[in-house]
């Protein structure tokens, strides 16, 4: 069994990525694998991002209807709700490590959920942030 793992947005939203079908593929299966596993960890701050980035900033977006149903079928894993101590920790971790607020978020989120890995594109792979992981799953296909 596998650790469990925070996904960021861009790995759930190549799901739906129609021009990068390797990508769409190898995202498909890993989300399916840590769902199934019960490891798959997200947070509403994922929710909003991946509906907004896959019904405006896919090259072809997925109609409002298919985007609100792939969100609740998202919902249905385990999500963590974004509050304004995490915001405040995130904030400092940002000033601490040189990190984006969005993606210092993102790590105290997993952190705050105990995962050890972190699925993202956006981040250094194999960078170890407060005892997170960040794993690109996408690197092999690069």
């Amino acid at each position: 069994m596998s650790a469990r793992a925070f996904v960021d947005t861009n790995v759930l939203v190549y799901m739906f990525d129609r021009d990068a079908p390797s990508k769409r593929d190898l995202a498909r299966r890993l989300v399916a694998e840590d769902a199934e596993a019960g490891n798959l960890v997200l947070s509403t701050q994922v929710l909003k991002e991946f509906y907004v980035s896959v019904t405006r900033k896919l090259a072809t977006p997925l109609p409002g209807d298919l985007a609100l149903e792939a969100t609740r079928s998202l919902g249905e894993l385990s999500v963590v709700q974004v509050d304004p101590e995490m915001i405040y920790a995130a904030i400092l971790l940002s000033q601490h490590n040189q990190l984006a607020f969005w993606d210092a978020l993102i790590v105290h989120t997993a952190v705050a959920a105990s995962c050890e890995r972190l699925l993202s594109e956006d981040l250094q792979h194999g960078q170890r942030i407060e005892g997170v992981r960040v794993e690109n799953p996408f690197l092999e296909l690069a």
